[in-house]
């Protein structure tokens, strides 16, 4: 069985409510007049307890509040999860600890309460630095809150990462250079950098499908502004580590790599997933969506709003394999062989290469600069003739 050890173990909380939704956003997120927190903080502390119990004697390495809109929760929910944490696991030296937050004055105003509370770690929720385009995004805040709340999250926490959405409608090449340098310039030590991509189920989707989504970028441009983005944050000294993850060496996201590169981690709220090694095998699990439901089944029967599969030798490999290539330091054609029972097609491979999607340095592959921007292929071409390899 692969050894989950050398990549971490982390925990993953999801708070699902947020004051809108935007209409790119299909993640699992929801608008609610009132939260009572006392009773969501009782169902995470539920779940704490449960999934300790499972990983007795474990390190925990990260701990990450996603959603939604965590920094929407008070400073007291969080203190009392993370007391529940330390209670629970032995907290690794360095541990990371990261909250999302939006950078509108209500969430910036908290920052202080969070960092008291234990989180040394924020990642805001930026998107654009194009007050028309923060419009077009629905999101709340204007360039000046989104400033502000720089400026505070990096008086207040060890480390802070911004999230931007770039290939929006009517962006000119010209213009993303100028909003990359701006973004550069607050001298966060972590950039995560996304092209807009047009979901099912989302008001966006809706737009796009009755053809009412205008000026966005055809392919080669959204190449163009891809290939910049890598040229830019390398220069500055923030090269990606990820597709669209760029860090300062040192400063990348923990808890994400402990997904990359295939650790463990466990997920608690609506529509959570996770991966938990245990003593009959590797499992993924994935939490009941809807809040309500999730709440009241968690406070009658913890564990009851959870769905359990154990994952295939074949799923692993696949999973590996997929990750890996998404990182700059690529994938182990050793480890890939071990989950699978089998290596990679030898002729595929050869192929990849050839074409230059693919470097190879030993036991290693990496994507290129070209082949990141064809990873999905590059995947469908290695793992297509596995049985038959």
């Amino acid at each position: 069985m692969d050894d989950w050890r050398h990549a971490g173990f982390g925990l993953y909380i999801h708070w699902p409510f947020c004051q809108s939704k935007c209409p790119y956003c299909d993640f699992n997120s929801h608008v609610a007049a009132r939260v009572d927190q006392s009773r969501w903080l009782q169902a995470f502390e539920l779940e704490i307890d449960r999934i300790g119990a499972l990983t007795q004697g474990r390190i925990l390495n990260t701990v990450f509040f996603g959603g939604g809109t965590p920094s929407l929760m008070e400073a007291a929910t969080v203190q009392g999860i993370l007391d529940r944490i330390r209670a629970t696991w032995t907290l690794a030296n360095d541990i990371e600890i990261t909250l999302e937050a939006n950078p509108g004055s209500v969430e910036a105003a908290r920052f202080e309460g969070y960092a008291g509370a234990g989180v040394n770690r924020v990642s805001l929720g930026i998107q654009s630095l194009v007050s028309d385009d923060l419009r077009r995004l629905g999101r709340m805040h204007t360039v000046d809150e989104a400033a502000k709340a720089i400026a505070i999250a990096q008086s207040t926490f060890q480390r802070v990462s911004i999230d931007l959405i770039y290939a929006r409608q009517d962006q000119t090449l010209a213009a993303w250079r100028d909003e990359l340098a701006r973004a550069l310039d607050f001298g966060t030590s972590h950039l995560s950098l996304y092209q807009l991509t047009i979901e099912d189920g989302t008001v966006f989707g809706q737009m796009h499908a009755k053809n009412l989504l205008r000026g966005l970028p055809e392919e080669d441009l959204s190449a163009d502004m891809f290939e910049l983005t890598q040229e830019i944050t390398r220069a500055a000294g923030l090269p990606a580590y990820e597709v669209s993850n760029h860090a300062r060496p040192g400063d990348e996201s923990r808890h994400n790599l402990i997904y990359w590169r295939m650790g463990d981690y466990a997920g608690i709220g609506p529509g959570a997933h996770g991966r938990l090694t245990l003593d009959s095998g590797r499992f993924a699990t994935e939490a009941e969506r809807m809040p309500t439901p999730w709440l009241d089944r968690t406070l009658t029967a913890p564990g009851s709003a959870e769905h359990i599969d154990r994952l295939t030798a074949e799923d692993r490999a696949s999973e590996y394999l997929m990750f890996a290539l998404r990182l700059r330091e690529g994938a182990s054609l050793d480890r890939y062989a071990a989950l699978a029972g089998q290596p990679l097609p030898q002729t595929v491979l050869d192929e990849v290469i050839d074409l230059g999607l693919l470097s190879r340095d030993g036991d290693r592959i990496c994507t290129t600069d070209k082949g990141v921007m064809m990873l999905n292929g590059i995947l469908r071409a290695l793992l297509a003739d596995r049985r038959s390899a």
